[in-house]
């Protein structure tokens, strides 16, 4: 039940003032406050900023409450403490971004998903002394408040303050080449690392985003990750071209469905898993496929995305689509694959639609080998970027900030190679390969060829698990469409036809739903701690024998 793709108006100069935004993000001293300052300059201080639920808030809007904002961080605030902010998706999140960081403070992104304890350690840890924050999140942690280090003074999302014009607060003296912004990593090797970005860290990233993402000139964008996340990035992307952006508090196919029709949007970036829920449910609720008429666009990141989750929603929806790479540490994406590519991906280069793309403007990348040396092309080796928009540093971590950062170049822990035309490939984490009996396993290939082979399967998560004879084995960690069930023996007959013996799942583990981070991503760590824990889950092991 396919339908035709709406083609997408982008923004030139000639109709929507496309070159005035490229000056913008081509000058490395403006400020986040200036992106909606912008707005304002050229008369779009009445058009639409943001639309939560019933409610819209117009950048005319969006700069009196994030000048409230910053106003009220300067009165209750010591400059050297940093204020933060906590809750599912709400308009006042965006206010933050802008008004807290023109104030001169910095911006501490604290995901809500977290324990109280583990919330009140990364405040003490940031040095937050104000917390703008939801009633929700105020009443579970606020039980825990004896473990704080220091006052902290408290907003709620929402609260009444004195209304105060965002020119007004903002802090012109302030170089854009200090911190504004921190957000923790997702902890998936360890502690979770305080990542600082400047204000030019973001203008980096918004000017690599605008090469593969250029924004139309009526695009309304639906952003359905937690706003504590790198890829809220997105927000002050789509308000560079004064467009407006669609929150929603969580992501559920019925609700995001909802809000595509209530506000005809027609483009949307999205996880793996939130598409993966999305055409369940219109594979369950078909007339809702009707109610997406307007959206045209996907883009996707945070974790690869199933080819067959592609082709499923291009035959479905008839969507173009766009995949970018990146993490906290490059303030966003760095990497790109634009829509052109992906259709060259379904017509004729399937492997393009596992690929992460190419370097965006202002983007350096290469390939190291062991050895930390450039690896030639075609052999795999750690992605390394180097560009404006990588981190200032980890917070108060000088020696974790110098091995992640050598020379420029950021180490991103991702396991990958640079293919003959020269686009990058991503095979796995690093810490996600596999070794077992001495060769190496990329759960990523295992994970797609599965996909495809068996699509009984609904999601899957591939990990190794310690084995006394070869190292490690191979885990499926698998959910299953409703009323389908395979067994390892199933699994087996139908992929050993493409995958080496050694890489053939040896255990199967049947969960009802995968855990993940709140980017989207599979936590393939949280699974590894849950069967170290539980390892009667495992059951038994497939046979193997040497010559397998």
């Amino acid at each position: 039940m396919a339908r035709s793709a709406i083609n997408a108006k982008f923004c030139t100069s000639a109709d929507f003032a496309l070159q005035a935004c490229s000056t913008m993000l081509n000058h490395s001293h403006s400020l986040l406050a200036d992106i909606v300052l912008s707005n304002l300059d050229q008369d779009r201080g009445n058009h639409s900023a943001v639309h939560y639920g019933e409610e819209t808030w117009t950048f005319g809007d969006l700069s009196q409450r994030a000048g409230s904002l910053g106003a009220y961080a300067v009165s209750t605030t010591d400059p050297a403490l940093r204020v933060g902010a906590l809750g599912a998706n709400h308009p006042d999140w965006v206010a933050a971004y802008y008004g807290i960081s023109a104030s001169g403070r910095q911006l501490c992104f604290l995901n809500h998903r977290l324990s109280p304890l583990e919330l009140i350690e990364q405040i003490n840890r940031a040095q937050v002394g104000l917390l703008i924050l939801s009633a929700d999140e105020l009443a579970r942690i606020e039980p825990f408040f004896d473990a704080l280090e220091r006052q902290v003074d408290l907003c709620l999302f929402g609260q009444a303050l004195p209304p105060t014009a965002l020119e007004d607060i903002c802090d012109k003296n302030q170089s854009p080449q200090v911190p504004t912004w921190l957000m923790f990593t997702s902890g998936t090797t360890g502690k979770p690392k305080g990542v600082l970005l400047s204000h030019a860290n973001i203008y980096a990233s918004l000017r690599s985003a605008q090469h593969a993402r250029l924004v139309g000139s009526a695009d309304i964008y639906a952003y359905p990750f937690p706003l504590c996340h790198v890829a809220g990035y997105n927000v002050p992307r789509l308000h560079v071209a004064g467009r407006p952006v669609v929150l929603f508090p969580q992501f559920t196919a019925p609700v995001f469905i909802e809000n595509v029709e209530r506000h005809h949007v027609n483009s949307a970036t999205v996880a793996a898993t939130m598409l993966a829920s999305l055409m369940q449910h219109l594979e369950a609720h078909p007339d809702d496929i009707a109610r997406l008429a307007t959206l045209h666009s996907l883009s996707y990141g945070a974790a690869p995305m199933p080819t067959v989750l592609l082709e499923e929603a291009r035959e479905v929806l008839g969507l173009t689509f766009s995949q970018g790479f990146g993490m906290s540490e490059m303030a966003g994406n760095a990497l790109f694959l634009d829509a052109a590519a992906h259709e060259r991906g379904f017509t004729s280069d399937p492997s393009l639609l596992s690929a992460a793309g190419e370097p965006g403007p202002g983007v350096e990348a290469m390939i190291l080998d062991a050895e930390g040396n450039p690896a030639a092309r075609g052999l795999s080796g750690e992605i390394a970027i180097r560009g404006a928009q990588v981190m200032v540093g980890y917070l108060d971590d000088p020696d974790a900030t110098a091995k992640a950062v050598v020379d420029g170049w950021l180490h991103t822990g991702d396991l990958g190679r640079q293919r003959p035309d020269g686009i990058f490939e991503v095979i796995d984490r690093l810490k996600d390969v596999i070794v077992s009996g001495g060769e190496n396993v990329a759960s990523l290939e295992v994970e797609q060829l599965l996909r495809s082979s068996c699509p009984e399967i609904l999601d899957i998560a591939v990990i190794g698990v310690p084995d006394p004879t070869w190292g490690e084995n191979v885990c499926a960690c698998v959910v299953f469409r409703e009323g389908q069930k395979l067994n390892l023996d199933d699994i087996a007959e139908r992929s050993r036809d493409a995958l080496a013996g050694f890489k053939l799942p040896r255990h199967l583990v049947v969960l009802d739903a995968l855990p993940t981070l709140h980017s989207g991503k599979v936590s393939k760590a949280e699974l590894r701690r849950w069967l170290s824990a539980n390892p009667e889950q495992l059951g038994a092991r497939r046979g193997r024998s040497a010559s397998s």
